[in-house]
């Protein structure tokens, strides 16, 4: 018996170590054994270490079949060399698609979020189920971060994408955040799916003792103050420097700023400026090092800007959670990310862009000591318990087998609709 053939389409993909790339590898392998796995992705911006893939390449990894387009790879930092790789990744998915072997469902994502439209064009064109799996709410996003400027171009997108998920057969987000905004703009609750993301609590666990992250850069005598992730500009991470600045005096302390982003050299600049000797930047950790690195906090910092809190969910909370190590939540109380820490006894909530509150909270963290480790017990028995990869993995698998075995049906256009909480773009 043919088994169901689902296409996921992505930029990131194995061996690109960024987050969303890492998390579909997992999805996809996992799902291998059910479905005919297909993904359609681009070039890695930064690859795995020790990895070297060939420009195009495609073939068979763990039972997924991986088309590999061509497309510019220019610097993150810059607008045009990211708006040149999204462009160029988008049309050559565009010219690829159309010849890989016809999907029963197709899972856009949205690195770059453009690619809902082409979702849009294969649900109609090749009769494919359609699921938009969305790890951020574009264009309003974008507009939030000031990438894009409010206009006729954010508010012709944002009508396009909206108007491809209410003719979508499923659409996934990471929040009950997300879930609202998209409910707002007018898809049908029935088609509307939590699925947070995940990590692998068997990969990532607590080196709390002998932690060689911390003896290979002197940190074994240190508090630990991290942020690993992202260092781009929705976590506006300047206020952490800040902290560090009011805290400089602290010779036990060291912010370790762990990994790449669109923001790391203006980062690294301001601190170079202020002469914070006590943040240090590191690069992206390997795969089998990350519970090791994780693991060599002894407090986490995670950020969620306030413009932001509806449109994504950061996923590196599961992975600090998973490390036994408790965080520290830049965001507003009410949102998710917020809730979860609060709730669970995971560390603590401070308001967003107050720098003096971090710093007090940082200082308290240090003095106590047993409440971190009780915070940190915690958050290992939450990540077992709520975060593993597979309750995530059997919810999707069940929705692809569900939508896989509907005999697909072109949509009708959906006329946009405005709903009163919409965000003015």
């Amino acid at each position: 018996m043919l088994r169901p053939r689902i296409l996921f389409v992505n930029r990131s993909y194995w061996p690109d170590v960024e987050a969303t790339g890492q998390l579909l590898t997992e999805l996809c392998e996992d799902l291998a054994g059910d479905f005919d796995v297909h993904v359609l992705c681009g070039q890695p911006q930064k690859a795995a270490v020790g990895i070297e893939l060939a420009r195009g390449s495609s073939g068979n990894r763990n039972g997924v079949t991986i088309h590999r387009v061509r497309h510019t790879r220019f610097d993150k930092a810059s607008f045009f060399g990211r708006l040149a790789n999204m462009l160029t990744f988008q049309a050559a998915c565009c010219g690829k698609a159309f010849s890989v072997p016809r999907p029963d469902v197709v899972v856009t994502e949205t690195d770059p979020p453009l690619l809902c439209l082409l979702g849009g064009l294969l649900q109609r064109l090749r009769r494919a189920r359609l699921v938009c799996y969305l790890q951020d709410i574009y264009p309003d996003v974008a507009v939030a971060l000031g990438k894009m400027k409010p206009g006729l171009i954010t508010r012709g997108l944002r009508r396009a994408f909206f108007a491809v998920y209410r003719t979508s057969d499923a659409v996934i987000v990471l929040s009950e955040d997300m879930r609202r905004l998209i409910a707002d703009g007018g898809v049908p609750a029935a088609r509307l799916h939590v699925l947070r993301n995940w990590v692998d609590t068997a990969a990532i666990y607590p080196v709390k003792q002998d932690n060689g992250f911390r003896f290979e850069h002197g940190l074994a005598d240190k508090f630990v103050v991290m942020y690993s992730g992202n260092l781009g500009l929705s976590q506006r991470l300047e206020q952490v420097l800040e902290a560090a600045e009011q805290l400089r005096q602290r010779d036990d302390m060291v912010f370790a700023l762990v990994g790449d982003g669109a923001d790391r050299r203006r980062l690294e600049r301001l601190a170079a400026e202020k002469d914070l000797r006590n943040v240090r930047f590191f690069d992206y950790q390997a795969k089998l090092r990350l519970a090791e690195s994780l693991s060599a906090a002894d407090v986490h910092l995670v950020a969620l800007r306030p413009e932001v809190k509806q449109l994504l969910m950061p996923s590196k909370l599961y992975g600090v959670l998973a490390s036994g190590t408790p965080a520290i939540v830049l965001a507003e109380a009410d949102c998710e990310l917020a809730r979860t820490v609060v709730e669970h006894d995971l560390g603590c909530v401070v308001a967003s862009e107050d720098p003096a509150a971090l710093a007090a909270a940082i200082s308290a963290a240090c003095k106590s000591r047993a409440a971190l480790a009780r915070q940190g017990a915690g958050a290992r028995a939450f990540a077992e318990a709520n975060c593993g990869r597979g309750a995530s993995v059997v919810a999707m698998r069940e929705l692809l087998a569900k939508l896989a075995a509907r005999p697909a049906v072109v949509p009708l256009s959906a006329e946009p609709q405005v709903a009163a909480s919409r965000p003015a773009l």
